[in-house]
């Protein structure tokens, strides 16, 4: 789902890129560790096994391109801006010259261009319930296709979760890797213990999306002592962008307690957790100690004032080594 776009006619100014530097999303001030974190490495990555392919334990997630930032609509405006197709494709080629051999969600024309460019990475896709577009996203890199997060908790709440089994059944008949994506644990854990006939998990690690009655449920009559952002920044049907700090814990528990491997995403807390180097390095820190050696992370990168690939790649080299 993305946020209303702005109405404005100039640039960003010097004190929205001193915002960005500071408080901005996926990991804007990582870069400030530069490549030091692998620069002694050669340009590879750790890399688990998603049935017969291999895939980089970081994989490039595309809301930035989108742009769907999770924070405001001056950020996707920003985003928007510095993200045309050669900046996507110069970003998707710099990922992939830092071992990064996956890449989550991109657009057919997107991924036609990074291959035009020499591009050779494979992609995770978003399916939400037509079967008939499987055939093109398999043949635009898809190895795998998972059912839609924002898709599959729209049906969860509508008593309709059965319509995202019956697509998946579809997904297998191509050929390709299944995946089941959710953003909410109760909504893994039913499809957990139902045995459905999936190859992997797509797992937010914060429950994104809760509606008005979620909070109601949460904080009753203390509603008033959640951050502004809960109510000023509303998206889609009445989903809420708030991101608390119980919520890893609980999805990592349902990382850990399946055998199937997980693709983890926003582990940086869509960039609230951003404001320092440190921070960031934390969270990547984090998320593999919390997450099975088979599994991987998505990151959204914006590369447009630092080098945010090489940091986040460095951090993986780091912390997401895999053992023999």
């Amino acid at each position: 789902m993305k946020t209303p776009s702005p109405e404005v006619s100039s640039a960003p100014e010097h004190s929205r890129r001193n915002f960005l530097l500071t408080a901005g999303s996926l990991a804007a001030t990582a870069g400030a560790v530069s490549q030091a974190a692998g620069a002694a490495e050669a340009k590879t990555l750790p890399q688990v096994k998603f049935g017969k392919y291999s895939v980089s334990r970081l994989i490039c997630g595309t809301n930035p391109f989108n742009p769907v930032t999770h924070i405001s609509p001056m950020l996707d405006y920003e985003f928007r801006q510095y993200y045309t197709m050669d900046q996507i494709v110069k970003t998707l080629l710099r990922c992939q010259a830092e071992g990064i051999n996956t890449v989550h969600a991109l657009t057919a024309p997107r991924y036609q261009a990074f291959v035009k460019a020499g591009g050779t990475m494979q992609v995770f896709q978003n399916g939400s319930g037509d079967p008939a577009r499987i055939p093109a996203m398999i043949e635009n890199g898809a190895i795998g296709i998972q059912h839609y997060g924002v898709q599959t908790d729209t049906l969860y709440r509508q008593g309709k979760l059965s319509q995202a089994r019956e697509y998946l059944k579809h997904v297998r008949d191509a050929g390709v890797l299944v995946g089941f994506a959710t953003h909410i644990p109760d909504v893994f854990d039913i499809v957990e213990s139902a045995g459905w006939d999936v190859d992997y998990y797509m797992l937010c690690l914060y429950h994104w999306g809760r509606t008005p009655e979620d909070l109601e449920q949460l904080f009753g009559d203390k509603k008033d002592l959640l951050p502004v952002e809960t109510y000023s920044y509303i998206v889609g049907d009445g989903w809420s962008e708030v991101f608390l700090n119980g919520d890893p814990p609980k999805m990592f528990k349902r990382i850990q307690q399946t055998r199937k491997p997980c693709l983890a995403y926003k582990i940086l807390a869509a960039g609230r957790k951003c404001q320092t180097p440190g921070a960031v390095e934390d969270a990547f820190k984090d998320a593999f100690a919390n997450i099975k050696p088979t599994d991987a992370i998505i990151v959204g990168m914006y590369d447009r004032y630092v080098d945010q690939v090489a940091a986040n790649c460095g951090y993986v080299r780091k912390y997401g080594a895999v053992s023999a």
